[in-house]
């Protein structure tokens, strides 16, 4: 299961009047918010209408539901997603409806909704708010992944943040694209292409080659030179450009987006043997920021050698 994940909720997630007492929904949009707020997104269906649905108050909002949308819009986990049925869901069992049915065309983790509706459904796709546990992929939920070193199983599982995230940051000490190992790693930035507005994408590395006696310090130009090469067309036919950090030394790898951060222990290079195979492991919000903190050239935790842009 990816690091981050797509939800759907009906409207009666939201409402008051779904729970036994304002105590009991308050206890269970905690929970449900503390889960979307560090691993997942939640798709507006039908192009932004399950959104302006809460732009009034036609019901009694409970005030953690509130909360919890106030959030979700202001870290931008809002995904908008097109219509599919025909008719504008009038009912929250219409809004099921129209959820399975984006489930159908793109398939997303799980629908949350209350008691009432999910009782009228087998699909394991759909359950109750007050019984999340009991779905099973909810139960897979996990802050770790394993999968093989391959660009494809990387692809798969960044293809979300790739898509929706605002802001990448690729933290790998050893990320060459002049060399083998490195040279699918445009196949990551091309999931971005064309994106509208265009993410801000950052590379970090160290500004040497090697390590011990055999380590060997690259030329600005070189690095440009390098990079320059192998992206500069591809990035360009996509309308994305990527700013380029070269620091003194670091050793720790990373993905830090607005979205999600994940630990990388192995970076972003790929191997054909397919029994090599590594973790990835989400941080916690502290623990991201902290991060994107440290490649912040403002801090000087790190030495900034130079930068530069590709294209």
């Amino acid at each position: 299961m990816p690091l981050l994940s797509e939800y759907t909720l009906t409207p009666d997630v939201f409402d008051s009047t779904s729970y036994s007492s304002d105590e009991v929904g308050s206890i269970q949009l905690q929970y449900l918010k503390e889960v979307l707020l560090n691993e997942g997104l939640v798709r507006d269906l039908r192009d932004g209408a399950w959104r302006s649905l809460f732009a009034n108050n036609v019901r009694p909002w409970h005030r953690r539901g509130k909360e919890l949308l106030k959030k979700l819009i202001t870290q931008r986990r809002l995904r908008r997603f097109p219509a599919v049925l025909t008719s504008y869901p009038c009912t929250d069992h219409e809004w099921c409806e129209e959820a399975l049915a984006s489930h159908e065309r793109t398939p997303l983790i799980g629908i949350v909704t209350t008691r009432n509706v999910a009782d009228n459904y087998d699909n394991p796709a759909v359950a109750s708010i007050d019984h999340l546990s009991s779905a099973p992929w909810w139960a897979r939920r996990s802050p770790s992944v394993r999968l093989t070193r391959t660009v494809e199983e990387y692809r798969d599982n960044l293809r979300l943040i790739l898509q929706c995230a605002n802001s990448i940051m690729f933290i790998d000490p050893h990320l060459d694209p002049s060399r083998r190992r490195y040279r699918n790693f445009i196949s990551l930035l091309n999931v971005m292409d064309s994106r509208s507005p265009a993410p801000l994408i950052e590379i970090h590395r160290v500004c040497y080659y090697g390590s011990g006696p055999n380590r060997e310090l690259i030329e600005p130009l070189e690095w440009q030179k390098r990079f320059h090469d192998a992206w500069a067309d591809t990035l360009r036919q996509a309308n994305l450009s990527v700013e380029v950090f070269i620091w003194d030394d670091f050793h720790d790898r990373y993905l830090i987006s607005d979205l999600v951060g994940i630990s990388v222990p192995n970076g972003f290079d790929t191997t054909r043997n397919s029994n090599s195979i590594t973790t990835w492991t989400r941080l916690g919000r502290k623990e991201r920021d902290a991060v994107q903190r440290e490649f912040d050239p403002a801090t000087n935790r790190h030495a900034l050698r130079y930068k530069f842009a590709v294209p």
